[in-house]
């Protein structure tokens, strides 16, 4: 929407064709609109992916209230827990810290028009998540994308926590009071 409006804006093509890429970043550039061309296919994946999860976390804190603290720590653990997982299955490191990790995590996060900050913030406000779905047009990616993200992350023994207690909530019907109290008891450990 803000880039159909000629608002500044950066995005990442990404492509294993070299050539193909620069071809589509030349023809595709615009004075408001700059690609970037990225090889790293498979972490621009899982960031996109993933960010989706982290986001309704994030919508889940504002329900409840919760401050802009909460939610910086809530961005940076999970650009961690992105990492963690994105690196383990080959991904590069770079890719998570850029437009497509970073940048595409925090705007998902904090985004007006995030579907799945949405459904997080309906979850926080202590909405079900069928009553939730039923009343939406668009899909709330996140929503499918966290059991996938556990079976991955169980599958190269990688912890997810964020991404652990915004299933519980999904699933299992977990609150999200609940789930950040859970977050905050686990055993403390070194950055």
């Amino acid at each position: 929407m803000e880039a159909a409006r000629g608002e500044p804006t950066a995005v990442v093509l990404a492509s294993r064709d070299a050539a193909l890429a620069a071809e589509l970043q030349e023809k595709f550039a615009a004075p408001n609109f700059r690609l970037y061309t990225n090889d790293d296919v498979l972490g621009v994946e899982l960031a996109g992916a993933m960010k989706n999860v982290i986001a309704i976390a994030a919508g889940a804190c504002q329900g409840l209230g919760l401050g802009s603290n909460s939610l910086a720590a809530l961005i940076t653990r999970g650009l961690a827990e992105m990492s963690r997982l994105a690196v383990s299955l080959g991904a590069r490191p770079e890719t998570l810290s850029g437009l497509a990790g970073l940048g595409d995590l925090v705007l998902t996060c904090t985004g007006s028009l995030s579907r799945n900050r949405s459904v997080g913030i309906e979850l926080g406000m202590g909405r079900s998540l069928s009553e939730i779905l039923s009343g939406m047009r668009m899909v709330a990616e996140g929503v499918g994308t966290a059991s996938a993200l556990l079976e991955l992350a169980r599958e190269n023994t990688i912890e997810l926590p964020i991404s652990e207690q915004v299933d519980a909530i999904l699933h299992q019907g977990k609150t999200p009071r609940d789930a950040i109290r859970d977050i905050m008891e686990r055993p403390l450990r070194s950055e």
